[in-house]
């Protein structure tokens, strides 16, 4: 049986079967869009896995399970934010894709509501924004809630972060205003912004975001609200959750009082009475589309008269009422003039297919991802095909496979090189020995002597979080790194010594002078001091980011303590990597990817130059020595009711004390609340102290 079999060929044995594949695969897809923030397909094709989904429940309605992806809604909320429980639920619409899917949801609203033929049913039409939905709590006219959507029943408290975006009221005072009231939109970023964001993290090597979704999402769940603040957010409502009183009898009369109140609300909102009518506005919207200055994916269409919403209900996860007429994905065709393979930071190669280039959406497209070597050989894509390209969402194009009948006779499977194109050295796929799957990226073993990784690492290791060298940004790292001034991180710190033995001074360069190198050296001996976490952030260790680099930082104290615990994790079966998996934050993938670093002998000897010749690596700043709990290695395990996971871990760490992620013979404390299992077990079979997370006030507060 095939995912494509035909839903009537399909017996009940095979339909279970494809319920099972598909409903991992949503919950897969649903955990990467809302949760991460980072989704994998476009929504085309996440659109057709729900539809696939639904076709076969219908045709198999004993098979429909209780935790069914048609029942849920988002992705649970994460545990880095404390929870919101929705008093109204935020759920989804469902889809219409073509003008007859727009009829029949007309005329289902006549047949539930026995309308005669005669009776206009009015209906608003709207874009709908591809951003990040959000509930916010008003009371007595003042903001005291936000939460994103989650799951539909609960979500994450991003409070301090929405009250960040200028768009957001802090206090309404109007008279009429309810006294509790909740405001539900779309949080988003416009194009303009995105771009701006986007060339700002760049210039300081940090996270480029695939579109402004993401970077909407992301900026929005920052535990670091001052973040958030530096972020262009906007805001759009359009809907309400639990209501005193509402402003009016339609939806057009409440999205009215909205705008009154000074919440923004989507000025091509339109009020129609015909299916024409909704089809005309929405061919007008996705003609408007490429110059709004925001990303939609469709119109959204809602029955205005509120009583009306009443009768129809809901049905499943979505309300009968509404619907999403959602625009089909840009594509177009063009050659494939050959594959690219680009080498990043971690060594990961990637595969990019470069294009005659070709409009799509209004946007000229030369370069599309070919995502990796797995996809090309699916796909079976050659050089000289002629292929679709899709833009969905406007995210980055890809390549969605080849016209046949379009091929060159004389086009051959391409092969994916084995050896990396920068370096020569072995490129390699890693197989994730928990899941005995082989990694979909293959990557270079050159590490620092890989060109391609180098150049990366260097402005990695100068960037904005790392060593923050003020006059080093990335076109500075390159051109030194073409010349041959730098080449390894030691090299930043020579640079200065090199320049006065040399006869070609830096001061001498294009575009330098005597100021501006005397300024460099200047910034240069700044940074030769840093902190440990900024330290091992600034390596480019795979998996380890600015959070991990601080947890290792705790852990270990002083850089000559890392160094000496990761020299001895080698040894997997060692007490010091045991004592590496076993720090709160780390695991099992991070522990490897660490472990590996050092074990590659070029990188130790790096490192080691830098500690021990050019660094003055310091320990985090000091913590509450004298608390009753510092120096010990706490546990926190169960389900804790006054704090978060993460706001128990830094207050631990504040204290002094070192957090674990299992209960082993070092453990000092387990603080456990209610659902506390294995490791309540083992902290007893150990001869552990516990404490509920009362006692843990008690304690730390003594």
């Amino acid at each position: 049986m095939g995912k494509d079999t035909k839903v009537e060929a399909l017996t009940a044995s095979q339909a279970a079967a494809e319920l099972k594949r598909l409903a991992a695969e949503i919950s897969h897809h649903d955990k990467a869009y809302h949760g991460e923030d980072e989704p994998e397909i476009p929504d085309s094709e996440y659109d057709a896995l729900r539809r696939r989904n639904d076709e076969i429940e219908a045709a198999f309605p004993e098979l429909v399970v209780e935790d069914s992806p048609s029942k849920r809604v988002g992705a649970a909320p994460s545990e880095k934010f404390g929870k919101v429980r929705h008093a109204v639920s935020m759920l989804s619409l469902g889809n219409a894709f073509t003008a007859s899917d727009v009829h029949e949801f007309v005329a289902r609203i006549r047949r539930f509501l026995k309308l005669p033929d005669d009776e206009l049913v009015e209906i608003t039409a709207e874009p709908k924004i591809d951003g990040l939905s959000i509930s916010l709590r008003y009371e007595n006219g003042k903001l005291v809630q936000a939460a994103t959507r989650g799951d539909g029943q609960e979500g994450e408290n991003v409070t301090r972060n929405v009250e960040t975006i200028s768009d957001v009221p802090h206090r309404v005072n109007a008279a009429d205003f309810p006294e509790v009231f909740e405001v539900r939109g779309e949080i988003y970023m416009s194009h303009e912004d995105f771009s701006r964001l986007n060339q700002a993290q760049d210039d300081v090597n940090g996270k480029v975001f695939a579109n402004p979704r993401n970077a909407a999402a992301g900026s929005l769940r920052q535990l670091d609200s001052s973040i958030t603040a530096a972020r262009p957010l906007r805001f759009f409502a359009y809907a309400w959750g639990q209501v005193e009183r509402l402003p009016g009898e339609t939806q057009r009369g409440v999205l009215d009082a909205l705008c009154r109140w000074g919440f923004p609300v989507n000025p091509l909102t339109r009020l129609c009475t015909s299916v024409d009518q909704l089809l005309a506005h929405y061919q007008s919207i996705e003609q408007q589309r490429a110059t709004l200055g925001y990303d939609i994916d469709g119109v959204v269409y809602k029955v205005n008269r509120l009583d009306w919403q009443e009768r129809l209900g809901f049905v499943s996860r979505s309300p009968r009422w509404a619907v999403a007429h959602k625009f089909a994905a840009e594509q177009a065709t063009t050659v494939l003039e050959g594959i690219d393979i680009q080498v990043g930071r971690t060594g990961a190669l990637t595969p990019v297919a470069r294009l005659k280039p070709v409009t799509v959406g209004g946007v000229v497209v030369s370069n599309a991802t070919l995502h990796n070597e797995d996809e090309i050989v699916r796909k079976d894509i050659r050089i000289g095909d002629t292929v679709t390209i899709q833009r969905a969402g406007d995210v980055i194009p890809q390549v969605l496979g080849h016209l046949p009948d379009k091929r060159p006779v004389d086009a051959v499977e391409y092969k994916f090189p084995t050896t990396c194109p920068a370096c020569g050295s072995h490129a390699v796929r890693e197989v994730n020995e928990k899941t005995g799957k082989v990694d979909a990226v293959r990557r270079c073993t050159g590490g620092l002597i890989c060109p391609a990784q180098r150049v990366e690492r260097l402005k990695h290791f100068v960037s904005r979080n790392a060593f923050d060298i003020e006059g080093m940004g990335d076109k500075v790292i390159q051109e030194f790194y073409d010349d041959g001034l730098i080449q390894s991180p030691q090299d930043i710190f020579t640079l200065q010594l090199r320049d006065q033995r040399s006869l070609k001074k830096l001061r001498d360069r294009e575009g330098w002078g005597g100021t501006s190198a005397s300024n460099l050296f200047a910034a240069i001996d700044e940074r030769r001091k840093i902190g440990l976490d900024r330290f091992i952030y600034s390596l480019g260790i795979r998996h380890v980011g600015e959070t991990t680099g601080r947890t290792l930082a705790r852990s270990y104290g002083t850089a000559n303590q890392f160094l000496d615990a990761m020299a001895a994790a080698q040894d997997h079966a060692s007490e010091a990597y045991a004592d590496l998996v076993n720090i709160d934050g780390i695991g099992d993938v991070v522990a490897r990817a660490v472990a590996e670093f050092f074990a590659e002998p070029h990188n130790l000897a790096v490192v080691k130059e830098l500690v021990g010749d050019h660094l003055d690596v310091q320990a985090l700043e000091a913590v509450d020595s004298g608390s009753p709990v510092s120096g010990m290695t706490i546990v926190f395990t169960g389900a804790l009711e006054r704090m978060t996971r993460d706001e128990a871990k830094a207050m631990a760490e504040r204290l002094g004390a070192k957090v674990a992620g299992s209960v082993s013979k070092k453990t000092d404390l387990v603080v456990a609340g209610p659902g506390a299992g294995s490791k309540l077990k083992k902290a007893t079979e150990l001869g552990v102290e516990v404490i509920s997370e009362d006692d843990w006030f008690v304690r730390v507060e003594a």
